[in-house]
């Protein structure tokens, strides 16, 4: 493992929307993640509130609410030195605009950061992973600028509460997404679907807009009331190559680039709209009201590090004839070099270098993987002595070729401070609401359906990840 540093961050992800469960426990208001009911075939529903005989994923998710102890005791014998984990909005501020935040929600954290401490684990803390309150949601959600107080609020009072316990915060999870019609069930804080007649550019602009502000502000508050903490964004890879050589094909991947990814990382590292959006918006009819206030806030609110998910890359090209791709939000076309996950989605290695070393080059400042993982059906095997366990191979083998690629980028001279793949327990699954598309080092015992003994059995990546580590 030579090139990665004595204080290289070796850890593993959750969400609090589908890791915790527990949604109706120590005071939890409702967020927009608990009116998704999930329907076999992979499906995730909007409903008008909840529905008696439907099951929500994130109602039960993983159950990680009830079994805080065992799974910080298993993150410590998995030997990881980071856990980027989230902290439910609505577990403070149970309706996102309450008088006072909910004592019973900051102290179970308070108990999860202590429990982290005790192992030697450095807390990695997004303050909103995909589930802004419902009541805000009611409320416009990000479309309303007031919601950017709310969130700012809300930020002030975590820092506060947990200053000397994190030292890394992230403000909104994958926040380009959010700019994407998936996004406006997930970042837009927005109860509708990804295809309501709503659910337009205009719409999920002007909300992008309000949570840059919003990320700025918290950036800022954070730094006044911890100056020892770093606040970095968080920003979905969507690194897209051209197909072919041609010139239009080429030009296309550089666009598709620029709005699907760069766009967010520009305006929270360099604190400024890029002239290219600008353009993009005028183009498209696209208005969004920046004003000189506006502008200040984005020049001072700029983020110490940028954070990133990779799972995947495809291609963008004018071909109308050429084969499509599969994966989350925005899915090209097939790359005929590339082998593909039983999803569909395209395997890459040697792309995480491609892109961090294209991130460093452009913004110079540190770089932290957050998310990177493998999705499949893994099968839990019984032998006939009870002795239970997963043989995951096929994620090994993904992840091994990814952190020989991160080495690689280290080699390059790129600033590369930690990894934290996603995830660390399985959870549900974002795009599908299923437990039955799988990520973790441990396997947990529930069906799509939230049936199972929400037992915890480590597969074997999480032994090879632990010996990785120790090495």
């Amino acid at each position: 493992m030579q090139g990665f540093s004595e204080s290289f961050i070796w850890g593993a992800s959750t969400a609090a929307n589908q890791y915790e469960g527990g949604y109706d426990k120590g005071g939890k208001g409702l967020s927009v993640q608990d009116v998704f009911a999930y329907e076999p075939g992979d499906q995730r529903v909007e409903t008008d509130g909840i529905e008696p005989g439907r099951y929500y994923p994130s109602h039960t998710a993983a159950g990680g609410y009830d079994h805080t102890e065992e799974d910080m005791a298993l993150l410590g014998e998995l030997g990881v030195t980071g856990y980027r984990m989230s902290i439910a909005w609505t577990r403070v501020f149970p309706n996102g605009d309450d008088a006072e935040p909910c004592e019973e929600g900051l102290a179970y954290y308070d108990h999860v950061f202590d429990l982290l401490a005790s192992q030697g684990i450095e807390p990695v803390v997004t303050m909103s992973h995909y589930e802004p309150p419902l009541a805000l949601a009611r409320k416009g959600g990000w479309t309303n600028p007031a919601t950017i107080a709310c969130f700012e609020r809300y930020a002030r009072t975590i820092v506060e509460r947990y200053r000397g316990k994190v030292r890394y915060w992230l403000t909104f999870n994958e926040l380009n997404v959010s700019q994407t019609p998936f996004g406006i069930m997930t970042g837009c804080g927005l109860v509708m679907t990804p295809f309501d007649a709503r659910n337009t550019e205009q719409v999920r602009f002007g909300a992008l807009h309000n949570m840059f502000l919003a990320s700025a502000r918290a950036v800022v508050a954070a730094h006044e009331i911890d100056p020892d903490c770093k606040v970095g964004c968080m920003i979905a890879s969507m690194l897209k190559y051209p197909l072919t050589c041609n010139p239009d094909d080429v030009r296309l991947a550089q666009t598709t680039n620029q709005m699907g990814y760069l766009f967010a990382g520009d305006v929270q590292v360099r604190g400024s709209y890029p002239g290219y959006a600008k353009r993009y918006m005028a183009e498209h009819g696209i208005h969004v009201q920046i004003t000189p206030e506006d502008e200040a806030v984005l020049a001072a609110g700029t983020v110490d590090f940028y954070s990133l998910s990779y799972y995947a890359t495809d291609c963008v090209g004018t071909d109308p004839d050429a084969l499509k791709a599969k994966g989350n939000m925005s899915a090209g076309l097939k790359n005929p070099y590339l082998k593909a996950s039983e999803y569909g989605w395209q395997i890459d290695a040697v792309g995480l270098r491609v892109l961090l070393n294209q991130l460093w080059d452009r913004y110079q400042v540190p770089l932290l993987v957050v998310e990177n993982g493998l999705g499949a059906h893994d099968e839990l095997v019984v032998e006939d002595d009870c002795r239970r366990h997963v043989d995951d191979d096929y994620r090994i083998a993904y992840l091994d070729a990814h952190i020989e690629q991160l080495r690689e980028a280290v080699a390059d001279g790129v600033d590369v401070f930690g990894y934290l793949p996603w995830t660390a327990f399985d959870v549900v699954a974002l795009s599908t609401g299923s437990m039955s598309k799988r990520y973790g080092f441990v396997y947990v015992d529930l069906d799509d359906e939230g049936h199972g003994s929400c037992d915890r059995i480590p597969k074997k990546s999480f032994y090879w990840y632990r010996d990785l580590i120790a090495s």
